[in-house]
């Protein structure tokens, strides 16, 4: 199959937001004499004037090979994916070789086979992930029709959706991703298999599926997207808890909480949100309610220990019913989020100690979570503003 070729005068991608650390990359490759482009969602956000966070970097250069060349500066990882890390300073480039793969509907366990640019594309997920960009001749080189699809705002899977689903069900999840982030639209015959399919999505490892699901917390398109998980029934059958909060009276302020996230998180330059946070996010309006029935209960509000347990048992119970693997430290800072908004905003005019608590080194995680509620509820603002005054003040003193 020959490629369309898309030179610089048929595009508009602005060549300065190319890392030139992966353009050297690709330099090194081709003088040693292999081929090398940028692949996937770098050309992908190019197009689309988005700037990319990634630059991945697709060669015929086998992993030892593409180890001899960069020495050093090379670390080879992975077992069923063998890949190539170079790193430059503090940037780490993936470098992946072409492969090759079967067009059956059995599920993905081994993909180290390798092949050419025109297979390489053909395994890949969807058109709009397709693509390769050539950085010294400027040119898009496009197998698959990804070119036409960016411009259509089409989201369509390279192949038959159903098999390219059951060999890797968490690509329905890439595909909600991809709806919530750009607002493309799903290709008709897409969307069908993303309904039938959607059993699938047991098959694949938990792991990579809660990794997913944190990098759409810190995507800037997380409201959109659980609501896409919940409309979809994606949400139902991974994380049922959830899924019935959100359809439930607390799903606004779920919603609300994780927009805002979004909006905090779509600053340019600035990092990702601790993932205690954005799993707070999630879990703060049933914590909440928690905490006002046992007010109603016992018509005092509970002391910081209760809180602190009740906190513990809301995280447990969400992490427990969903991953069995759920990352410790995410489920400790989560729950020290969740219970310090009770010594931030105190429900009795009660003053507790805030000495030790200010130099707990997750406490300021618990004073932005603040702020998300503030950015939600405008009679937090003055709360917020005073803890992040006093801490400002603390860091003060720390330093002198």
């Amino acid at each position: 199959m020959l490629p369309k070729t898309y030179h610089a005068s048929e595009h508009d991608i602005d060549s300065t937001l190319v890392d030139p650390d992966a353009t050297q990359i690709i330099k090194k490759l081709r003088e040693a004499g292999y081929s090398a482009y940028l692949v996937g969602g770098s050309v992908r956000d190019l197009l689309i004037k988005k700037i990319p966070k990634d630059f991945d970097i697709s060669t015929s250069a086998k992993p030892e090979q593409i180890k001899q060349l960069f020495n050093r500066n090379c670390l080879l990882i992975g077992r069923r994916f063998r890949l190539a890390h170079i790193r430059f300073g503090r940037k780490v480039f993936e470098v992946s070789t072409f492969r090759t793969g079967e067009n059956a509907s059995d599920l993905i366990v081994q993909d180290n086979v390798w092949g050419t640019e025109e297979e390489d594309v053909l395994r890949r997920d969807f058109t709009i992930n397709g693509l390769f960009y050539d950085p010294s001749s400027h040119t898009v080189i496009d197998y698959v029709g990804g070119w036409d699809d960016i411009h259509l705002g089409i989201l369509k899977t390279i192949g038959e959706p159903e098999a390219r689903f059951k060999q890797d069900p968490v690509r329905m999840l890439r595909l909600l991703k991809f709806r919530a982030r750009f607002g493309f639209n799903i290709d008709p015959k897409a969307k069908k298999a993303l309904l039938n399919c959607r059993e699938e999505i047991h098959k694949s490892s938990p792991a990579r599926i809660l990794e997913e699901l944190f990098r759409m917390l810190e995507s800037g398109a997380s409201a959109p997207f659980f609501n896409l998980m919940n409309e979809s029934g994606f949400l139902h059958l991974l994380l049922p808890s959830l899924s019935k909060e959100l359809n439930g009276k607390n799903g606004k302020e779920i919603y609300l909480l994780l927009a805002s996230a979004d909006k905090l998180q779509s600053i340019k330059g600035r990092h990702p949100l601790d993932r205690g946070i954005l799993t707070a996010c999630l879990l703060y309006p049933l914590f909440s309610r928690q905490i006002t029935r046992y007010l109603e209960e016992n018509g005092a509000p509970p002391h910081l220990g209760e809180i602190t347990i009740m906190a513990a048992s809301t995280v447990k119970s969400f992490v427990t019913a969903a991953f069995t693997h759920f990352p410790r430290r995410i489920s400790a800072t989560a729950t020290f989020i969740l219970a310090n908004q009770y010594r931030l905003t105190p429900l009795s005019n009660k003053r507790h100690s805030r000495g030790k608590i200010l130099h707990h080194r997750e406490f300021e995680l618990a004073v932005i979570f603040l702020k998300l509620r503030s950015q939600i509820d405008n009679h937090l603002n003055e709360s917020y503003q005073f803890w992040t005054h006093t801490l400002k003040n603390r860091r003060h003193r720390d330093e002198s």
